[in-house]
């Protein structure tokens, strides 16, 4: 709402009313912008593009605005590695119950993920823990299942010198790693056919804020030669029920 005294720049307190309103009530959509300012939906369209074109605002898959990386980009540091190891282990270790695989808990620092976490399969073939080690996100399942929940935009500015090689990666380019990013935002998660290394098959799904930016990411690593493509959907179900486990837990932790 309003303040009852006049602001002295219109256009900059309905900017400003917006900003306010994104960071408390989430994604809003230019209708509900509108109604919320008592103005036309072509001035709310113009406000919120302009937050966006600096940063203050993106646009999420359904279109409607939430807060941009100028003023959530520190979102994912609320919560320490220790604080995220914490409140994920309980969803790991049932994580790894179900798919009996390696599991694993990373983050996302800049355009790399570091492994911080994880539970290793007792099968005599297995894919070992990699925690501590960084990489590339692009080319890890859980990295693209992060890398999907931010905009273009965000993805231009991670990547604003380029995208790094590594040997096994196979998107090479910002414009294939924006398709890619559109595919695995309809899907809602991440696939890794043997990109972050030759016999390693790794599906990930996002642990998100409330405001739907990355925090985290939960992922299964399998040997290609036991990856049944049949099994994905179990696969992916598990995850999910896992990363909304971790989301529930993170929302009650104290901060």
């Amino acid at each position: 709402m309003r303040n009852a005294e006049a602001s002295p720049v219109e256009s900059v307190d309905r900017a400003l009313l917006l900003v306010l309103l994104m960071r408390s009530a989430g994604p809003v959509s230019v209708k509900a912008a509108a109604e919320h300012l008592s103005v036309a939906p072509s001035t709310a369209h113009r406000l919120l593009s302009a937050l966006a074109f600096r940063g203050f605002a993106v646009q999420d898959r359904e279109r409607r605005y939430r807060a941009g990386p100028v003023l959530s980009e520190r979102s994912a540091e609320t919560f320490s590695v220790q604080m995220l190891r914490e409140n994920a282990r309980p969803a790991l270790l049932a994580l790894h119950q179900a798919v009996g695989e390696t599991v694993q808990l990373m983050v996302l620092r800049g355009g790399n993920i570091v492994f911080v976490d994880g539970v290793e399969s007792q099968a005599t073939l297995r894919v070992g823990m990699r925690v501590g080690d960084q990489m590339p996100a692009f080319v890890s399942a859980g990295g693209k299942a992060m890398l999907a929940q931010l905009s273009n935009v965000e993805l231009e500015e991670l990547y604003r010198g380029g995208l790094p090689s590594w040997p096994t990666g196979r998107i090479d380019s910002l414009a294939t790693l924006k398709r890619n990013m559109t595919k695995i935002r309809r899907a809602e998660f991440g696939t890794n056919f043997e990109e972050t290394e030759q016999g390693v098959i790794g599906l990930g799904v996002s642990i998100n804020d409330a405001a739907g930016k990355p925090i985290a990411a939960l992922t299964t690593a399998t040997p290609s030669i036991r990856f049944k493509r049949d099994e994905m959907p179990d696969y992916v179900s598990a995850l999910r029920a896992a990363a909304a486990a971790v989301e529930e837990r993170l929302q009650k932790a104290p901060q």
